[in-house]
């Protein structure tokens, strides 16, 4: 009987071993029905006029029942339907696929995978201090600015994918959300089920840096933005099946009206080689630059990998026409040492822009202190969902670049910071500080930097940045220095020649052709 049991287990065992996760993409969409006014909410049809986007695109159409119904006859299960890419996830051994590969509608088969990495938590309550970063997380982008305006997000809708809302329905940080009914939708793509407030208190932090408020105080800016909620990610760890989920995610937030997608998750190690952060070899990269054509503004955490030996940004931030997001130290003004850096495997710089990367955040029934680009991403969410309230008439790629021409440091740039942290004041006209010029001179291969006005604040004003780059626009070597005086700064660029210096100091940037 024993010896039985083991046989049994064993081939138990070896059959499960054989099932692995594949995507089934297909030829077309035959014999496929489709009235976009029954399928799209209005704001959704609005977003896309507003984008310019048919209401009638091919990658919108369902994918054929008939298709899917063939495939479902061959394998155990199905796991996921897209349509953006035409596509079914299956699980199947390999005489099952080798089966659906003879099909003749059947066009492509790609391999899944699993494994992952860890999510950052929460630690503390309020205290002086964390009043003080609380304040600043917002004040940096330009609270009281906009403010002034009131603008808070409202009339804009947001949609966070992420690994979970434990207790955001219990949370005093969301008592105006509930009270005003603003979370509009919530779906968990996983269990395959509505309800959203458990598994993971991620989504609860991340939700709160975008439109929280905790004692009267600001957590994130969007206040009186609507949202959808999505599950698409597992506690703690971050398999495969992440993927299908965004992706499925992606397209609900579309259908559902979202203008925002917040998106605090990256994929490195174990799943990919650095070489295919080129935006169009992983899934959910193709699917951020498809959402984005369909005229949402995807915002993307850079990644954490800053003191890892990937170091690299993560998929989907190498996604194009994105707005990838890295952080900063709050107690330095620059970039955090856990922040992902750029750019991207072909060579496209990332990340866009950047903002606090160590935050307060709601987490159980209170507020606490975590860290992480997590959170730089929802920060910059928040502020996008004000820019789009005092411009509803831009479309997505135009938010995109203003958010960027805003950047403290533009046009000068890096590969940790992008363009920096974006001003409120950019797009009001009145509180644009002043730039500070400067004077240079190239001695026997040094720079020596002499600023005309400097006036220490001990803030992030006193940081001089300077970066050294090939003409095709290529980064070489990228530095930030803390002034702590008046005297002239001497940077050493006799290593290099035929190339360019860019020195940004105060709001002013300077380049220097190198002979």
């Amino acid at each position: 009987m024993r010896s039985l049991f083991v046989c049994l287990f064993l081939l138990i065992a070896a059959s499960s071993q054989a099932q692995q996760k594949y995507w089934v993409f297909l030829k077309d969409k035959t014999d496929t029905v489709f009235d976009p006014y029954s399928y799209f909410d209005r704001k959704a049809i609005d977003r896309r006029i507003r984008n310019n986007v048919s209401l009638y695109d091919l990658t919108d159409l369902p994918v054929s029942q008939i298709y899917i119904d063939k495939i479902k006859r061959i394998v155990d299960s199905t796991t996921a339907v897209t349509r953006w890419f035409n596509a079914v996830v299956v699980i199947a051994d390999h005489e099952q696929i080798q089966a659906i590969s003879n099909l003749e509608f059947v066009v492509k088969i790609s391999e899944g995978g699993t494994l992952g990495k860890r999510i950052s938590g929460a630690d503390d309550d309020l205290s002086a201090k964390s009043v003080k970063l609380l304040d600043y997380q917002t004040r940096v982008l330009g609270r009281e600015d906009l403010a002034v305006r009131s603008l808070n997000g409202k009339g804009v809708r947001i949609a966070v994918l992420d690994a979970g809302f434990s207790d955001a329905d219990k949370n005093p940080a969301f008592d105006h959300l509930r009270s005003n009914n603003r979370i509009l939708k919530t779906y968990d793509f996983i269990k395959r089920r509505d309800h959203v407030y458990d598994h993971a208190d991620h989504g609860t932090m991340v939700l709160s840096c975008i439109g929280g408020i905790y004692k009267g105080k600001n957590v994130g800016l969007a206040t009186e933005a609507e949202f959808l909620l999505a599950r698409t990610e597992f506690n703690l760890r971050e398999p495969f099946s992440e993927e299908e989920h965004w992706v499925e995610a992606a397209e609900w937030a579309d259908k559902n009206g979202a203008d925002i997608i917040n998106s605090s998750l990256g994929y490195t190690t174990h799943r990919y080689f650095q070489s295919d952060l080129d935006g169009k070899t992983s899934i959910v990269s193709r699917a951020a630059t498809m959402a984005a054509r369909k005229g949402i503004l995807v915002v993307n955490a850079a990644g954490n990998e800053g003191t890892e030996d990937w170091k690299k940004l993560g998929v989907p931030a190498d996604a194009d026409s994105i707005l990838s997001v890295g952080g900063i130290d709050p107690y330095l003004g620059m970039h955090v040492d856990f922040s992902s850096y750029g750019p991207t495997a072909d060579g496209r710089m990332k990340p866009n822009v950047c903002a606090p990367g160590i935050v307060m955040a709601a987490v159980g029934e209170r507020i606490g202190r975590t860290e992480g680009t997590s959170f730089s991403s929802p920060l910059m969410a928040g502020f996008a969902a004000c820019v789009l309230q005092l411009h509803p008439e831009w479309d997505c790629q135009t938010l995109l670049h203003s958010i960027e021409r805003s950047g403290r440091l533009y046009p000068y740039y890096d590969y940790a910071h992008g363009y920096g942290v974006p001003r409120a004041g950019y797009f009001l006209n009145d509180s644009l500080p002043e730039k500070v010029t400067f004077s240079f001179e190239l001695i026997n291969g040094n720079i020596n930097v002499m600023p005309d006005s400097l006036h220490m604040e001990n803030d992030d004003s006193d940081l001089l940045y300077y970066h050294i780059r090939e003409q095709s626009g290529a980064i070489r070597k990228y530095y930030v220095l803390q002034l702590t005086s008046s005297e002239p700064v001497r940077l050493d660029v006799s290593a290099y020649s035929k190339m360019i210096v860019a020195i940004h100091f105060k709001g002013f940037t300077t380049e220097i052709l190198l002979p």
